[in-house]
């Protein structure tokens, strides 16, 4: 089994990952989009997705089995659910286990098949084939809660969170898939059903929630695609509270005592009233927020977060938690996430500037590379002049790393930086930012004279010591978590506050600065990370905002945050227009030019080509001709010195073929003498073995003769014997022959006799039943006819009585001439059905006069067939009783009796024949099987023969009656 990673835009495949041997059934991708692992039931492996390489594998136990492998949202650990309910968690990076859940309790133990986890990675939720459903803390590693859904519930097939924008993650709506193809919501901590989907006619097969809570997507057991507005299924639920001050009206003081009821009064709202326990007043003292209603409505976010409680965490911890850091940038950025713009901007795909981006910005990998192409084209189609912009993937290549698996995020994040973070950049395009780089030097001069005039000794301008930091926000000079913890507070402050950045790592770096004398050490300082404590710096940052006077505060220059608009983005245009557009139609012609450049040179480079491969080729020609003279010499060299030697040869082989021919006579001679003296021992040895063999003849003829005379007599009284027993079982198999032949035809008669029977039957019963239907069907039809005619009549009398009064006439005329004509159709079809009943009924005496004939020729056949069948036992009885005194033929094949009873007269003289007759013993013996064969192939033929015979005379009686 393999994997396939496809890119979603060119629809092209990036990478194959082989390694499961099994059909992979879960995919669960990290959050920073790194890592991601695929589980199959014997395995699990967690791939690197940057170079696409298998990183780990979880081997385990067949007998076991692994139900889920996943990881936990917003942290580096892997949660792996086994089929044996244990669940392991483990820590990503180094892949130690990190815990184990303790097994549930028996009474309510199942086996696990689904989970489902919050955003915050706090509540893990398990169920089965149960309806109960656990509930885990991954945090204090216990069970916390079971929940018993209702009794319809079987068995649970899905399980997932409702995701809510206002609970931080901690989702506390839940919805389950049963097996009856119901999703109930359940809200986990007060334990009450919310609302469901699907019924039990239109079940749910399986359903999946968007990842902002606003739709569900489920796929019916019918094959239909259903979309579900949770808005509008939580509509009841999500009503207004009700007022927060209630008046309470004085009950009477004759009725007020310890035992009246209690009103529990939380901070800010008022709740139902309950009854003290044991007549014991609860008191609790409240301190109420007065402040929390009056703060400023600037510093509420949109997802319940509130900037200033933010501002003041992150002074106090010097940055926000990793674990929550994303979730506050996009909240503080108040990214509108327009998923149908930035389609729109995706969807004209990569931009003409950024085709050949690999070749300036060799990334390594490619998943990075493509995505920062796809947002750095996504910024030029929404605004011209960033196609022109040559410092904004320096400037949009950290947040792309950060935001690689979210391009929608990323393009608005780059895109707010952009409106609020680079105001006026692009006024002085495609200089640097004079007035902004002006800003900077201005507050540098009033906190730090001696830098500035070591920068101006040196001929250091805000372009070197100013610049190289915004362009690439500091990603050059910083660190990862430094970059971070720095734009932590970058984006929780006023945009002016990256400016002062600027001036305080320049001051916060004096010491080595004023060191620097040469240009090149100011330009490897300003592009290279130092020895810096971003923490320093960043105070450094506050102390600058709160010193700097209003007339050179950089926040009297820019404007306050204003975030992207909802479902557009708003037009960018903060640039020199006419300049852009030059330049752009000049782009446009010098790359015309360059094409017509290019495709001249690739004519010329194609015909230099032709030329030189032409050439090539004739001398490639030319050395092969020569080479071909060449060898053609050497070759007529070397047939010269083969046929001299040839010669030689030829004389030595000639005097070598004399000395082997007078060596061959004299081993003739020799052979000859040898041969002669060899066949005159042979000969003596024949006549050696010859006079053996022949005493050996004689002696064994001897014995022979004595043997054969005494074999003669015992073999004369074995065919006597056999004569005898011949006899007996001859007349016994001619009476079972004729007593079998007798019952065949007994239960042949009797078959067919029934046959015929049933045969007749069955034709009489066919033409009643036939003549009972027709009449019928005659009978209905005359019947429908009938109604079907009834019906016009009444319905054309029926539309009829609706006209008027003045067209009464016409209709009654018209209704007796529908009558008259109906009568004379009956009249018809009456004398056809008694033409037709008459012609029937001459039918049916025809067939009854020819089934008298047919009976009268049966009976016939059956009298001639039972006299012939009479006569055929009264032969093979009388045959039976005189087999051997009759020589005349009884039937048509008598001529094999015949040859029986001679077969029979020739052993009779035979067994009487004397032995001193026959020239040897084997002769009579011979003789003896042969006719005994004969006689036993004779008498089966004559059996099967009488009884085809009998069967073509019981199969054809007709001929006996003609």
């Amino acid at each position: 089994m393999f994997l396939t990673c496809m890119e979603t835009v060119t629809k092209e495949l990036v990478s194959w990952m082989r390694g499961h041997e099994s059909s992979v059934f879960s995919i669960s991708v990290h959050a920073s989009g790194r890592y991601a692992i695929t589980t199959s039931s014997d395995t699990a492996q967690l791939w690197d997705l940057d170079t696409f390489q298998r990183k780990r594998k979880l081997n385990i136990l067949q007998s076991v089995g692994i139900q889920k492998v996943f990881f936990l949202p917003l942290s580096n650990t892997i949660l792996s659910c086994f089929k044996d309910n244990s669940i392991f968690a483990w820590e990503c990076d180094t892949l130690s286990c990190r815990y184990q859940l303790p097994p549930p309790p028996e009474s309510s133990s199942i086996l696990y098949k689904v989970f489902a986890v919050t955003r915050d990675g706090r509540i893990l939720a398990a169920g089965g084939k149960s309806n109960h459903l656990h509930l885990w803390c991954l945090e204090a590693k216990q069970l916390f809660r079971i929940i018993q859904m209702p009794a319809r519930v079987r068995a649970i097939r899905h399980l997932e969170f409702l995701p809510d924008s206002f609970d931080a993650g901690s989702n506390q709506v839940l919805g389950v898939l049963s097996q009856d193809g119901i999703m109930r919501f359940v809200n986990i901590q007060t334990c009450k059903l919310l609302f469901e989907i699907g019924s039990l006619d239109e079940g749910i097969s399986s359903s999946v929630i968007s990842p902002h809570g606003r739709y569900i997507a489920s796929i019916m057991e019918n094959g239909s695609l259903n979309i579900y507005s949770v808005q509008a299924l939580t509509q009841e639920i999500n009503k207004p509270p009700p007022p927060l001050v209630k008046v309470i009206e004085d009950l009477p003081k004759s009725k007020l005592n310890s035992g009246d009821l209690k009103m529990k009064v939380t901070s800010g709202r008022v709740q139902r009233p309950a009854r003290s326990r044991e007549n014991r007043i609860q008191t609790r003292i409240l301190k109420k927020d007065l402040t929390g209603s009056f703060e400023n409505k600037e510093n509420e976010l949109s997802d319940g977060l509130n900037k200033k409680r933010l501002q003041i965490l992150l002074k106090g911890y010097g940055e926000y938690p990793m674990k929550y850091r994303m979730f506050i940038w996009r909240s503080l950025l108040q990214l509108p996430e327009n998923h149908t713009a930035f389609n729109s901007l995706e969807d004209k795909g990569v931009h003409v500037a950024f085709l050949n981006l690999q070749k300036k910005y060799p990334i390594k990998s490619r998943k990075l590379l493509r995505v920062l192409q796809r947002t750095l084209s996504a910024l030029a189609h929404w605004s011209a002049i960033f196609s022109d912009t040559p410092y904004l993937p320096l400037l949009a290549f950290p947040f792309v790393k950060l935001f690689q698996n979210n391009q929608l995020i990323c393009f608005e994040v780059v895109a707010t930086l952009i409106i609020n973070w680079c105001q006026h950049w692009f006024e002085y395009f495609p200089n640097p930012p004079i007035n902004i780089l002006s800003m900077i030097e201005n507050v540098l001069a009033f906190h730090d004279k001696e830098l500035l005039q070591h920068f101006i000794d040196h001929d250091i301008t805000s372009q070197l010591y100013a610049w190289p930091l915004l362009e690439t926000i500091f990603s050059e000079v910083l660190t990862r978590e430094e970059w971070l913890k720095l734009f932590d507070n970058v984006f929780s402050n006023h945009p002016s506050f990256l400016l002062m950045t600027v001036v305080a790592y320049n001051i916060c770096s004096r010491a080595p600065l004023l060191n620097c004398s040469l240009k090149d050490d100011f330009e490897y300082f300003f592009h290279h990370r130092n020895n810096l404590d971003i923490s320093v710096v960043i105070k450094e940052v506050y102390r600058l905002m709160d010193t700097t006077p209003t007339d050179i505060h950089p926040d009297s220059m820019l404007h306050v945050f204003v975030a992207l608009t909802k479902g557009q983005y708003p037009v960018f245009n903060q640039y020199p227009k006419f300049i852009v557009d030059y330049q752009t139609q000049e782009r446009e012609r010098i790359r015309n030019d360059e094409l017509d450049y290019l495709r001249e040179r690739q004519m010329v480079e194609d015909m230099q080509a032709e030329v030189d491969q032409q050439r090539v080729e004739d001398e490639a020609w030319y050395q092969k001709q020569e080479l071909l003279r060449k060898a053609e010499e050497t070759r007529r060299e070397l047939l010269l010195q083969e046929e001299e030697k040839m010669v030689q040869q030829r004389q030595r082989l000639a005097s070598v073929k004399r000395e082997l021919k007078v060596k061959e006579m004299h081993l003739q001679d020799a052979t000859r003498r040898r041969f002669l003296k060899l066949q005159q021992d042979q000969r003596e040895m024949e006549l050696r073995r010859l006079d053996d063999e022949l005493e050996r003849k004689v002696h064994m003829r001897d014995r022979e003769i004595a043997t054969t005379a005494k074999d003669l007599e015992m073999r004369h009284l074995e065919l006597e014997s056999q004569k005898r027993l011949y006899e007996k079982n001859l007349i016994r198999n001619q009476e079972a022959v004729a007593k079998e032949m007798r019952e065949d035809t007994d239960a042949y008669r009797r078959k067919v006799d029934l046959e015929e029977h049933m045969f007749h039957k069955l034709i009489e019963t066919g033409q009643t039943q036939n003549q009972k239907t027709h009449k019928l069907i005659e009978e209905n039809l005359a019947k429908a006819e009938q109604a079907c005619l009834n019906a016009d009549w009444r319905i054309q009398a029926l539309h009829k009585q609706r006209c008027d009064d003045l067209q009464r006439s016409e209709c009654y005329q018209e209704v007796a001439r529908l009558l008259r004509e109906n009568r004379r159709k009956e009249t018809e079809v009456l004398n056809s059905m008694m033409g037709e009943e008459a012609k029937k009924w001459q039918e049916a005496e025809e067939k009854d006069f020819h089934l008298k004939s047919e009976k009268k020729a049966s009976a016939l056949s059956d009298a001639s067939r039972k006299w012939f069948l009479q006569k055929e036992i009264n032969d093979a009885l009388e045959h039976a009783e005189h087999p051997c005194t009759k020589g005349v033929p009884r039937y048509q094949n008598g001529q094999v009796v015949s040859t029986c009873l001679s077969r029979t007269s020739q052993l009779n003289d035979i067994s009487e024949a004397d032995s001193s007759t026959c020239p040897s013993f084997s002769q009579r013996r011979i003789q003896w099987d042969t006719t005994e064969r004969d006689l036993m192939e004779r008498v089966r033929n004559l059996r099967q023969r009488l009884t085809v015979q009998a069967r073509n005379r019981c199969q054809t009686p007709h001929l006996l009656v003609t």
